[in-house]
């Protein structure tokens, strides 16, 4: 069982007046794929006591249907690109710039790349290797359609999913994706956003929507993607299922998701 531990846990926990959390490996177990009953409690608790409950997470808004029955207060998704306030309103967008995509393209006709590219309603996909497939299966997500590049819709890109490794990435992003950032939560694919994108982007969104300070909030994730965002909020909780750089900038560390992370560490924390 993974030992709770703190790097710099406040001696009093502040107000918390909003929790934000990622979606796979946080709040839906990759095992069951479900929201632990913990969680589900945890969550209800944090309602009653008039705390706000939004999602944060990489996946597009029309991916998120397994988990509205929570109602949530909002959802940050493609990672701080789409911010959909608790009435279906789009509180904030931003696209990737176009001659990113078209690099893309250009880029994949000569060099052997999977990538998919997500829009606000609809999701499409250029290659469907053996990897890609394995991967929306440990999402339990549907794959996306392909797409021929020479039907592909430069426009309107929320975030990108590139297939390729680390390593690779690191070359990868200022030759053909100059004007966007790359973050990760597992070695297949990275998240690919516009530059100065990221879920910290949307915790600000919600905080002015809902009069909140920042200081005022507390965030639980488990991935590249979610590291700027438990930086930010006044309490960062790594789940103990979190890649190693996740726990490292975070300011505590819970069990993992199957071991009732969430309602352990809200509780420690005297949130509920």
């Amino acid at each position: 069982m993974q030992t709770l531990q703190s790097n710099s846990t406040p001696e009093k926990s502040p107000s918390v007046k909003a929790v934000f959390f990622d979606i796979d490996g946080t709040l839906v177990s990759f095992t069951t794929h479900t929201v632990p009953d913990s969680t589900q409690k945890a969550i209800k608790a944090l309602q009653e006591k008039g705390i706000k409950v939004i999602i944060a997470t990489g996946r597009s808004i029309t991916a998120i249907d397994h988990i509205r029955y929570l109602n949530f207060d909002g959802f940050i998704t493609f990672n701080g690109g789409c911010c959909v306030g608790p009435d279906g309103s789009v509180l904030f967008r931003k696209a990737i710039d176009p001659n990113d995509i078209q690099t893309l393209l250009d880029y994949t006709e000569h060099n052997p790349l999977s990538f998919s590219l997500m829009y606000e309603n609809s999701v499409s996909i250029n290659d469907v290797t053996p990897e890609v497939a394995g991967m929306y299966a440990h999402l339990n997500l549907p794959v996306p359609p392909l797409v021929h590049r020479e039907h592909t819709d430069i426009t309107g890109v929320l975030q990108a999913n590139i297939f390729l490794s680390p390593e690779d990435e690191v070359a990868f992003m200022p030759k053909v994706m100059p004007n966007c950032v790359a973050s990760r939560w597992t070695p297949l694919f990275a998240d690919v956003n516009p530059i100065g994108q990221s879920k910290q982007v949307g915790i600000d969104v919600f905080c002015q929507y809902f009069g909140i300070d920042v200081s005022e909030t507390m965030s639980f994730g488990d991935g590249g993607n979610d590291i700027t965002m438990l930086k930010y909020t006044g309490i960062g909780v790594a789940m103990g299922n979190a890649n190693e750089n996740v726990k490292e900038i975070a300011d505590y560390i819970t069990e993992d998701v199957d071991n009732d992370g969430i309602f352990k560490a809200l509780v420690h924390f005297k949130v509920i």
